[in-house]
């Protein structure tokens, strides 16, 4: 054979030679194959979560929950941990805020576009000077890679009334479409239907249910996810069976007591699911993240709740 023939040092080139050109030909086959994306990776399952940020306010020092730089830092450093790659939020006075936890190098930012009512009131109940509440809006942290599209806000959610919150529905692009919608209801009507906000909140109601039926309509699996301000999990809960009537509905917390306040064992953060969408859901996955530190130390009179959707 011509190799046998060579001398040591011509050998030991000729074989640098043949895997040199051996591995370049994996490398250009490697690169013709399909590389794989949100859609063929079925295996990772789409982690889905709702967090009331509590008066989040643009600049440090504003609102009814002032931060400092410190407070935001700990609130990105707290959504890396929650590891979601969709995140629907709440009490958000703008996208600069809710850019201030989720960096835009790593989400994309959707928003409510209900625009300011221009009313402002102070911060405590009885209060007649000090801070003021800013801006609360509902929308999404989207993390880049996750295809989406954004569809028209829910602003029936506000019945007219323009301190009530929009609701911000998008659709998780694929090969099984997914809809989600971010709602924050109206406050101060947690059970029952005897306390002042009461009518409005029940207002609220007919709204979602026809956009559930809407959804029903075209087929389309869907997730309503956010701070209901409602006790849905009560036995026999008004708002829970009318909803129930346009479909049969999966709150993801299948029962489990809440954990982040002590005094409140009860969620009125939910996430819930059409039929459709409960067969994607991946059981035992939802889950209540309490920060790993005392209540008095918590960053949000919230905590964030999430799932997993195959």
């Amino acid at each position: 054979m011509l190799v046998s023939k060579l001398d040591g040092t011509q050998g030991r080139k000729m074989n640098r030679l043949i895997v040199g050109v051996a591995v370049a030909l994996v490398l250009a086959f490697a690169g013709c194959a399909p590389q794989p994306t949100r859609d063929s990776a079925a295996s990772h399952p789409l982690r889905i979560a709702s967090w009331n940020l509590e008066h989040l306010a643009e600049s440090d020092g504003l609102g009814c929950r002032a931060r400092s730089e410190a407070d935001y830092a700990a609130l990105r450093t707290y959504a890396e941990q929650l590891g979601a790659d969709v995140i629907a939020f709440e009490e958000v006075e703008n996208a600069a805020a809710a850019a201030r936890v989720f960096p835009p190098d790593r989400y994309v930012i959707v928003i409510s576009q209900r625009p300011s009512s221009g009313r402002h009131g102070f911060c405590g109940r009885d209060a007649t000077d000090g801070p003021t509440i800013r801006d609360q809006k509902v929308g999404f942290a989207i993390r880049k890679g996750v295809d989406f599209t954004r569809n028209p806000d829910l602003s029936e959610l506000a019945i007219g009334n323009p301190d009530l919150r929009w609701g911000v529905d998008i659709t998780i692009n694929g090969q099984e479409p997914l809809r989600l919608l971010a709602l924050h209801l109206k406050s101060g009507c947690s059970a029952g239907d005897e306390k002042k906000p009461c009518p409005v909140l029940f207002d609220q109601v007919p709204v979602l249910q026809r956009w559930i039926s809407a959804r029903q309509a075209q087929g389309m699996p869907f997730v309503m996810l956010g701070d209901w301000n409602r006790r849905l999990a009560l036995a026999d809960d008004a708002v829970w069976k009318r909803l129930n009537e346009a479909a049969p509905l999966l709150d993801a917390a299948e029962g489990k007591a809440a954990t982040c306040v002590q005094r409140y064992p009860d969620f009125i953060d939910h996430i819930v699911l059409d039929p459709g969408a409960a067969k994607r859901f991946v059981q035992g996955s939802f889950t209540e993240f309490t920060y790993g530190v005392a209540e008095d130390q918590h960053p949000s009179d919230h905590c964030p709740v999430s799932i997993s959707i195959q």
